[in-house]
């Protein structure tokens, strides 16, 4: 059996300050947060709006970085507002719920002009219901359940391009034109796994002047032969690339295995936030993991660890 290769954090110093940084409440809760905390726009019909969105995006991030219910993150916030001697109200945990429905977050991301290495990834997180040893036990009950999420990473930054969050019956594939429309920059390259393999992705990806990097299904048929009067479709030239040198060549060779970086990014959203989603309803849920992908990419931008193999 082979030995596992070994890697070494080159920059340790910074990463680990890095990590340190990520507990910060300045980072959560700066000061542009506190002066654009009450609502300055027009207001809405019927009750008028007090918090801007900004205060409610950052009381719920608090929520998420320190897993808390939502009466704890409104006592968290009252504390740590009484310290600062800080005159500003705070949110109460139904105005966090209400809000939370409609709310709409944009993920913070690095200017880059060189065009985006695409990786795309699901898994799945749990909402609620009885713990595992009951399952064991008594089989599946009507009460538990889950949430597909899907995340476009960029493959240099290890940014979050674009999300997505759907019911467990959800087909993986019709989840890529919504995340592709959330990306305006040019994609050179994409690595999706083989649940992707469908020829309207290829398309989708073909009409961004991305290249595809999908393994095909194991019984997947060329379709358009050479004599067939348009040229060959990328999927075609996968198929037959697999067929001349094998799968795992073309997985090496072709550049496929950048799709672990999205696998090292659901990773990570699981480890900090955890598996579950602690809101019931659906639109909640949204607006959740959307705050889940934008604190982790807050916490990229502090910093990232640079490993190199140890010969």
């Amino acid at each position: 059996m082979p030995k596992k290769s070994l890697y070494r954090i080159k920059n340790w110093k910074t990463y680990n300050a890095a990590l340190v940084s990520r507990g910060s409440l300045t980072i959560w809760i700066s000061a542009d947060a506190r002066k654009g905390w009450l609502h300055q726009g027009t207001q809405q019909q019927g009750h008028p709006l007090l918090f801007s969105a900004a205060a409610i995006e950052t009381a719920l991030t608090i929520r998420a970085i320190y897993r808390l219910p939502l009466r704890q993150t409104e006592g968290f916030l009252l504390s740590i507002f009484d310290l600062l001697r800080s005159p500003l109200p705070v949110p109460d945990y139904t105005t966090l719920c209400r809000r939370a429905q409609d709310l709409a977050v944009n993920l913070p991301r690095w200017g880059n002009d060189e065009p985006l290495q695409l990786v795309i990834d699901s898994s799945g997180l749990k909402v609620y219901g009885e713990g595992e040893w009951l399952v064991k036990m008594h089989g599946k009950t009507k009460y538990r359940a889950w949430r597909k999420i899907h995340l476009a990473v960029n493959a240099l930054t290890r940014e979050i391009e674009a999300e997505a969050l759907a019911g467990p019956a959800a087909k993986d594939a019709n989840f890529v034109a919504p995340m592709l429309a959330q990306i305006d920059a040019p994609i050179s390259r994409a690595a999706l796994d083989t649940a992707y393999d469908h020829h309207a992705v290829h398309a989708l990806l073909a009409e961004r002047g991305a290249v595809a990097l999908i393994p095909p299904r194991k019984v997947a048929k060329i379709n358009r032969h050479g004599n067939c009067a348009g040229p060959p479709t990328q999927r075609d030239e996968i198929i037959r690339a697999i067929r001349r040198s094998g799968r795992a060549r073309w997985k090496r060779d072709s550049g496929y295995h950048m799709r672990s970086l999205a696998e090292n990014a659901m990773y990570r959203q699981k480890t900090i936030f955890g598996a579950n989603l602690r809101n019931r309803r659906f639109q909640n849920q949204q607006t959740e993991f959307s705050i889940r992908c934008r604190a982790q990419n807050i916490m990229t931008h502090l910093g990232m660890p640079e490993s190199v193999k140890v010969a």
